[in-house]
């Protein structure tokens, strides 16, 4: 897969809006900061909840937008169709290598399942030294506070390095979080 050139963030967020109004504003805010900083998003695809709002804010503001999404979800209609590009991919594990392959940094908003699997799965890729690209948490009205707090209890234990935590940074408002990822 051929990568475009400049920086271009992946995020991991919500298909859903969640039940509070502060996820989605946050959402937008980041599709507007991507944009305006110049940097390109590459998402999970879909038109709905924080995806769809982020990803519909940053084209508004004139950034390059790659959703990445399997075949079997573009099938149930939840494929954006008004992105610079939507790649369809056989699954989802082939969707997270070409998303990890396009971006140059990764961020998580509030989300579910979904997003913590893709978060997780790239923090193990970096701890395992697959990547070096930074990661970050977009923690929206303290959405991930429970999230670092037993992750420190984890470091607390033994089962996650000093290093390996500090790679994931965390930061409430999205033009924070991008200057802490360096993108």
């Amino acid at each position: 897969m051929k990568r475009r050139p400049g920086p271009t963030v992946c995020v991991f967020c919500g298909s859903s809006a969640g039940g509070n109004p502060r996820h989605l504003e946050a959402a937008e805010a980041l599709g507007r900061a991507l944009a305006r900083r110049g940097l390109g998003l590459v998402y999970g695809g879909s038109h709905c909840g924080l995806m769809g709002a982020m990803a519909d804010a940053a084209l508004q503001g004139g950034a390059r937008v790659v959703g990445v999404m399997p075949k079997a979800l573009v099938e149930l209609e939840r494929a954006h169709h008004g992105l610079s590009d939507l790649i369809i991919t056989e699954d989802m594990h082939t969707r997270k290598a070409a998303m990890s392959q396009l971006a140059d940094g990764f961020l998580a908003l509030p989300g579910g399942f979904g997003t913590l699997d893709e978060l997780f799965e790239i923090v193990t890729w970096a701890q395992l030294g697959f990547h070096g690209k930074p990661i970050g948490l977009l923690n929206s009205d303290g959405y991930w506070d429970g999230l670092m707090a037993f992750l420190a209890h984890s470091h607390a234990e033994g089962f996650i390095s000093a290093g390996s935590l500090a790679r994931l940074r965390c930061h409430a408002e999205p033009e924070g979080i991008l200057e802490l990822l360096g993108v």
